[in-house]
């Protein structure tokens, strides 16, 4: 029993981090209606942001955790603006394709160009948070496991409340359902689009800086695989859906968690990926998604 308990909550904090990326990719299909495949590279940018900045501050510290996580989802907020402005913006009434091939390429511009600038050897991430243990019943919470689940559930609530409770909220709403009819009642359809960029790359951000937190070792390449299981999770809870995207990541941490603590370890990844191939055949809208109508 304390075993399964264990499993629960490392499957939990891994599930956060995930949900935390899937946002981002949900938050841009339900405006754009097409996937950001930078955005786990955008995590990676948010990861070595921290680092660097971490080097500089107290080590063991709750005001150098804070301190970095604002800057990674600052920087990282900036950076989705920059990419929208320059890739995307220009290719809004292109085909669909032309869009994903961008994608695709600022993706590897950012891989590539980490591996120019910073190396493409592992780093250690700094010690930044403070390291503590508490042993309930058997079942050991470390701090960096609290961390994780306390601040992405806050960042989701607070997204939410964005979303549901702000006038730039109803705005993003309005452009996700016709631009073209927001457009006409006033909205800055530009500026909408550029804060959805920006306020789904700081949740990379953020996520960037959890996982590196939990796990202290990046590089240029960090994002690949938790970007790939994001997107799973994305689709798994209904691409577009918000709390969607937060229970697509909190399936996929628990599956992973436990096929990773079974005698099919090996096969974990294998699993993550099979999951989208069933949601694709039985359930293409998620778990909590609703089926679209097509245009023609």
């Amino acid at each position: 029993m304390e075993q399964i308990l264990q499993q629960l909550l490392n499957g939990i904090s891994l599930g956060a981090i995930y949900a935390l990326i899937a946002l981002g990719y949900t938050m841009v299909y339900g405006v754009l209606r097409f996937i950001n495949f930078a955005h786990a590279d955008v995590f990676m940018v948010g990861a070595f942001l921290a680092f660097f900045l971490g080097q500089n501050l107290p080590a063991n510290s709750i005001a150098s955790t804070i301190l970095v996580l604002l800057a990674a989802m600052t920087g990282c907020a900036l950076l989705g603006t920059l990419i929208e402005r320059l890739a995307y913006r220009p290719l809004r009434s292109a085909p669909t394709l032309n869009v994903l091939i961008t994608a695709i390429g600022v993706s590897l511009l950012l891989e590539y160009s980490g591996q120019l600038f910073l190396g493409a050897n592992p780093r250690t991430f700094p010690p930044v948070y403070p390291s503590a243990q508490l042993t309930l019943g058997g079942v050991i919470l470390s701090g960096n496991q609290l961390l994780v689940i306390g601040v992405t559930a806050a960042l989701v609530l607070l997204l939410q409340l964005v979303i549901y409770q702000t006038k730039i909220g109803a705005a993003m709403r309005a452009v996700s359902l016709n631009p073209d009819a927001a457009r006409l009642v006033g909205i800055n359809v530009n500026a909408v689009i550029a804060f959805t960029f920006a306020l789904g790359s700081a949740l990379a951000g953020a996520g960037g800086v959890l996982y590196a937190i939990n796990y202290p070792s990046i590089d240029p390449l960090m994002g690949l695989m938790p970007g790939l299981k994001a997107f799973v999770c994305a689709i798994l809870g209904g691409i577009g859906n918000i709390p969607g995207a937060a229970l697509g990541g909190l399936i996929l941490g628990l599956v992973e968690t436990f096929v990773g603590g079974s005698e099919a370890s090996t096969w974990k990844d294998a699993v993550a990926f099979g999951l989208l191939i069933l949601i694709l055949l039985f359930r293409p809208a998620g778990l909590l998604g609703k089926p679209l109508p097509e245009k023609v």
